[in-house]
């Protein structure tokens, strides 16, 4: 059996075995695992692909034209509180490619995770919903759309890295232009 050392108030180490256990933590001492009540802490409790989606209406006729097709790429990020402490995002992802106005291939993808956001004030909630969890699952939708359209025999799509931080600030000046500025909030399940 191995026994773990603390000290006591006196300085004196004491040994934690059966017989000198105490009941109740050493204030100050934070197991390991733990974060001291009232700091910050941010963890990824899941991340999942919620929906993929991949179609090619002209294959194999897309195959035979060797002309670049247009890309077009739309992002979108939602969230939703889930219980106390916890909120679901999820990033959404649809890729169009078209050429001599047929598509030449579509693919809709959606990733999400569930966070678990403590002590944060209410007014940060938001912003990290929308910026670090995103920042968190974009490595993940990227390359399930390029597995994807590779999958269709088209090369890989590879989405250039987003700043959310840009788009959300954006946003945030743009809302607070209007003069019903919509801001979102954690409460009404949608961010």
């Amino acid at each position: 059996m191995s026994a773990l050392s603390h000290f006591d108030d006196s300085g004196e180490a004491m040994s934690d075995t059966p017989e000198n256990t105490p009941n109740t933590p050493t204030p100050g001492a934070n197991q390991p695992d733990e974060q001291p009540s009232g700091q910050p802490s941010f963890i990824v409790l899941a991340q999942y692909l919620k929906d993929l989606s991949f179609e090619s209406p002209h294959a194999p006729n897309s195959f035979n034209n060797q002309q670049s097709p247009q890309l077009d790429v739309n992002v979108d990020v939602q969230g939703r509180g889930l219980a106390p402490d916890q909120y679901e995002v999820e990033l959404s992802v649809t890729a169009r490619a078209n050429r001599d106005n047929q598509a030449i291939f579509v693919v809709e993808a959606s990733y999400a995770g569930v966070f678990e956001i403590k002590n944060l004030p209410r007014e940060q909630i938001e912003m990290v919903m929308l910026v670090e969890c995103p920042r968190l699952l974009f490595p993940f939708i990227r390359q399930i759309v390029a597995d994807a359209t590779r999958n269709g025999n088209f090369p890989p799509l590879m989405m250039e890295p987003i700043d959310f931080l840009a788009i959300y600030a954006a946003n945030a000046s743009k809302a607070n232009q209007q003069p019903n500025g919509s801001a979102v909030s954690p409460e009404n399940g949608q961010a």
